[in-house]
């Protein structure tokens, strides 16, 4: 079996890889039928040299491999016929702007798999950038937080060599007295977590965010049933919350009232109410300056986010009362970072957390015949057609979608 390892070719370019020298390199002892290649690379964080010097072959053309490993989306021109590819496809919501690649993965027979869809038999994700999404949002909303409150001004992330060098920058800044909420217990808003706990921030409960004061600097982590309540006021529990979303109503508005810094790195499901409408931040008790979105769901439950941003260009204004972009700062404007592919700003930290579990979830399954059904649960599709799993896809690619 002959893995390689694709020049990612998207724009602007991402830098991060799907298994690092060193992963391949235990990738190919372990498992000595595996064989690996990599793609010449001009802008991989991990250089050519890295590969050789612990025996992994570049190469330019990869029509010899059986699996080619990338991270973002291959281009149209690019996709090699009758391989199996793994990549975030961004087709599996239906994204309208990547309806084009699907259908020319089908008529190319192209195997897809795609990364996102990579589950345990519960379908909980084994493979994910989530962690560092986290850690880059964090640093980057107290960045956006500096230049609003033009307290400090923080280099950008992209220029810092990993996490550790993200948390001694933020340890050189003195933040004021305010409050910080933070939606989401999972990877991305764990990720956010370990950079506030890196930054020495207090940690209060739920009922001392609410109510009290402080003379530093302090955090609350809120998870769904914080900040959503059932509509009839029966008992509430995660897996209803989950199971019937619709009959939720959200109840952040008590946290908006006394947050000056929001950093929103929960998953929004579908029917699940929004956080705050654009009323909301109309209210004159909306008070929420500083907006870190880092689950960046456009149009969706953080009513600030009306784009996504861009690492070159992260943040923006949203003005309340115009419902419109304007100066960050300008006094009357929530500032917004909502940059939608911040691990990219990490290239190095997050390929190796995201090969780790690549090649301890995922390689093994080729040579074990796939005994947990890793492969067949993250193939989308066969032969020409979408896998049944997928078959939701077939109007979206017959064009009858949206």
């Amino acid at each position: 079996m002959k893995f390689g390892i694709i020049r990612e070719r998207k724009n602007p370019p991402d830098r991060r890889v799907v298994l690092t020298p060193k992963l391949c390199h235990e990738v190919m002892q372990e498992f000595p039928e595996a064989e690996i290649q990599v793609e010449s690379s001009p802008i991989r964080v991990f250089n050519d040299a890295e590969y050789q010097e612990l025996g992994v072959e570049v190469i330019s053309n990869m029509q010899s491999c059986d699996v080619l490993l990338g991270v973002k989306e291959v281009p149209i021109e690019a996709l090699i016929p009758n391989k199996k590819y793994f990549f975030f496809s961004h087709t599996i919501k239906k994204q309208p702007y990547n309806r084009d690649l699907l259908q020319a993965i089908l008529d190319k027979n192209i195997e897809l798999y795609d990364h996102e869809v990579i589950t345990n038999r519960k379908g909980q994700r084994l493979v994910a950038f989530g962690r560092y999404a986290g850690i880059v949002g964090a640093y980057n909303g107290i960045r956006a937080y500096g230049l609003k409150s033009q307290k400090f001004d923080l280099p950008k992330a992209l220029t810092l060599k990993d996490q550790a060098a993200l948390i001694a920058e933020l340890q050189k800044i003195r933040l004021p007295n305010i409050k910080i909420v933070l939606t989401g217990k999972g990877r991305v808003g764990n990720g956010a977590k370990e950079m506030l706990d890196g930054m020495e921030l207090r940690e209060v409960s739920v009922t001392q965010y609410l109510t009290k004061s402080f003379d530093e600097p302090v955090y609350c982590q809120i998870d769904v049933l914080d900040y959503n309540m059932r509509k009839d006021g029966q008992k509430r529990s995660q897996q209803d919350f989950f199971d019937n979303p619709t009959e939720y109503v959200s109840d952040f508005f008590r946290f908006a009232k006394v947050t000056d810094f929001y950093i929103a790195g929960h998953f929004y499901g579908d029917g699940a109410p929004y956080l705050y409408t654009r009323e909301d931040v109309k209210h004159p008790d909306f008070n929420i300056k500083v907006v870190a979105d880092i689950s960046c769901d456009i149009d969706g439950p953080v009513a600030t986010t009306i784009r996504a941003s861009t690492i070159a260009d992260p943040i923006y204004g949203y003005h309340p009362k115009k419902e419109k972009e304007v100066d960050f700062k300008n006094s009357e404007a929530v500032a917004v970072m909502a940059v939608d592919n911040l691990p990219a700003e990490l290239p190095r930290d997050a390929s190796n957390g995201f090969g780790e579990a690549f090649s301890k979830h995922v390689i093994p399954a080729f040579f074990n015949g796939d005994r947990d059904g890793i492969l067949k649960r993250a193939l989308m599709t066969k032969n020409g057609k979408l896998t049944e799993d997928f078959a939701y896809l077939q109007d979206y690619v017959d064009g009858d979608h949206g």
